[in-house]
């Protein structure tokens, strides 16, 4: 067993477990820490707390102290100085003509490093602008490319819910999505309807697919042959919140609506299954 805290360096992302070498802290507060990056101040998610060796992926680093004032006006002035990092930055993409939108800059607490994050269609040649940017700033320099959901997740906004990305609202890390889950829970594939202000598929699908996934293995599905009280028949819709299933009954003429009977009082003879349309697939397949 070890005792960790667990710290976040940004306000919504992953949570990073260290040794607490014996201080008690509290959610909030405060820390300096080691990292791959080098030293960098970040924030106590997860007060002391006492984990399974099992549950480490590698060897503890220690706490380096908890933060003071000094630590503080540092990380202050880390921000102010982003703010001209990226305008420079800017300036210099200009100048080379590059292909690419610059998202965010980063100084790393010791200002050992700064990281330009960027978007961009393909691969971009920026060694030039390295170069650049390293005769400026006097410092290593590092041009990461990420994609479209880590950019939403930067810069914020709101969904079309009227709500604030869910991403940079609470989500530590991302869920993957798929179209399946859209189709299951019986969604317009339109990419307008299930894609988010990123572009790709909306990260809220992900949050009822367990219930869904339930009421499916218990649903017949449309094109299953289930025997109801009035007799045997083909499902041609199912509704999965209400547990109702609308059937066309086999001894009814074909100008007869389907019948509508609670789930409980059918029984399946033949299920039928999910299908996703091959065209669908592929017009909806930049979303993932």
């Amino acid at each position: 067993m070890a005792e960790v805290i667990g710290v976040r360096f940004k306000e919504v992302g992953k949570v990073y477990y260290f040794d607490p070498i014996g201080n008690k802290l509290s959610a909030g507060d405060k820390v300096i820490v080691e990292t791959a990056r080098g030293l960098e101040c970040g924030e106590v998610a997860t007060p002391n707390k006492t984990i399974d060796d099992g549950e480490l992926n590698h060897p503890l680093k220690p706490l380096i102290r908890i933060a003071t004032e000094a630590d503080l006006n540092k990380v202050a002035e880390n921000k102010l100085k982003e703010k001209e990092a990226f305008r420079i930055c800017e300036q210099k993409i200009a100048n080379h003509k590059l292909e690419m939108k610059l998202v965010n800059v980063e100084y790393t607490f010791d200002n050992n490093k700064i990281i330009f994050y960027f978007t961009a269609d393909g691969r971009v040649d920026f060694r030039a602008l390295v170069k650049d940017l390293a005769s400026v700033f006097r410092t290593r320099i590092e041009l990461r490319q990420i994609g479209v959901r880590d950019e939403a997740k930067m810069l914020g906004g709101l969904g079309i819910c009227g709500r604030p990305f869910c991403c940079c609202g609470f989500m530590g890390e991302f869920q993957p999505v798929s179209i399946k889950m859209a189709k299951e829970q019986g969604l317009s594939l339109s990419p307008t309807k299930i894609s988010g202000t990123c572009g790709r598929l909306m990260c809220c699908l992900k949050y009822e697919q367990e219930a869904y996934t339930d009421l499916i293995r218990r649903t017949p599905k449309v094109g299953a042959i289930v025997k109801t009280p009035d007799g045997k028949g083909l499902v041609v819709e199912n509704n999965l919140i209400a547990r109702t299933l609308k059937v066309k009954l086999d001894n009814t003429p074909d100008d007869v609506a389907p019948k509508q009977f609670p789930v409980k009082q059918c029984r399946i003879i033949k299920d039928g299954y999910i299908k996703i349309d091959k065209k669908e697939m592929e017009k909806l397949s930049g979303l993932e």
